[in-house]
């Protein structure tokens, strides 16, 4: 995340509610054999597409895999600003509560921000979720590349400054892998406020600080809720993290309720780790995990 900030003052850019060209607004489903289902959720201003490496390993070992699309992602940024953290809550309720009523085992895994609302989905149904899988959550922004100006945040919430900042993503972009860092980079460098012809790909290169408040209340949303979490849980992250640090696992898992519990802890790889270099390292912990719970 970068210390360069954007004002954007243009109102009413692009149609309100304008999907990206061949974008499957509902996200990723894979229908599998062995009576599982893998909920994956994507991160703030991320894509399915996040989650598209694990969806496969998962949906090879018998999984049916459902990676639903958050609230108004894929919408012009104008749109995507407005976004609270219940629409997005809501958006992947609304996938997982009919697989809830078939009985079958139903686990979670989120990815960032990913990672706050499968821990929201294990407290709301505690009963009828099996497992969730915790990748890189997102708590505090406090990863070895972030800005000092973070600290600074919480003063523009509540100014009207939050309706027109925006952050730009800049390298390494939560990737440790040079070959996808650089594809990324050749869309982010040149992308303007409104370019949405690849966030379907790579998501959006800038970051509305009205998200940043949206992530704010999610997180006083969800810390209280943590001691009656007793969903089994697994927390994954780097070590080297350049957006959060391992702190955020570890805060999780000394408060959470849950008694089965474990931290995979990877050393080649930033934040985006379902698509770094070591994203068949997590999908193996990740299956590994599911399996021991069924």
């Amino acid at each position: 995340m970068s210390v360069e900030i954007h004002f954007n003052l243009k109102k009413n850019h692009n149609s309100a509610g304008k999907d990206l060209p061949g974008q499957d607004r509902n996200g990723l489903y894979l229908r599998g054999t062995n009576g599982a289902t893998a909920i994956l959720i994507h991160g703030l201003t991320g894509t399915p597409l996040e989650m598209s490496y694990l969806a496969g390993f998962l949906h090879r070992k018998g999984y049916s895999v459902v990676c639903p699309r958050l609230a108004n992602h894929g919408k012009p940024l104008e749109v995507l600003k407005h976004t609270s953290w219940q629409e997005c809550y809501e958006s992947v309720k609304k996938e997982i509560v009919p697989l809830l009523e078939n009985h079958s085992p139903v686990f979670v895994s989120g990815l960032s921000m990913g990672a706050l609302l499968a821990l929201l989905l294990a407290h709301e149904f505690s009963d009828r979720i099996s497992g969730v899988s915790c990748l890189s959550p997102t708590l505090f922004y406090d990863g070895w590349n972030m800005p000092w100006s973070r600290h600074l945040l919480p003063l523009t919430y509540f100014t009207p400054l939050k309706q027109i900042l925006y952050f730009k993503e800049e390298p390494p972009y939560g990737i440790k892998n040079e070959a996808i860092r650089t594809y990324i980079h050749k869309y982010y460098s040149k992308a303007g406020i409104h370019d949405l012809q690849n966030a379907e790909q790579y998501g959006y290169p800038y970051f509305p600080l009205t998200l940043f408040y949206q992530l704010y209340l999610l997180r006083m949303t969800i810390i209280p809720k943590l001691p009656k979490i007793t969903v089994p849980v697994q927390f994954i992250q780097a070590e080297e993290d350049d957006m959060t640090s391992v702190k955020n696992s570890r805060f999780i898992y000394e408060r959470i309720g849950s008694t089965v519990k474990e931290i995979v802890l990877l050393k080649n790889s930033y934040h985006v780790i379902t698509a770094d270099q070591e994203r068949d390292k997590v999908a193996q912990s990740l299956e590994n995990f599911f399996t021991r719970l069924c």
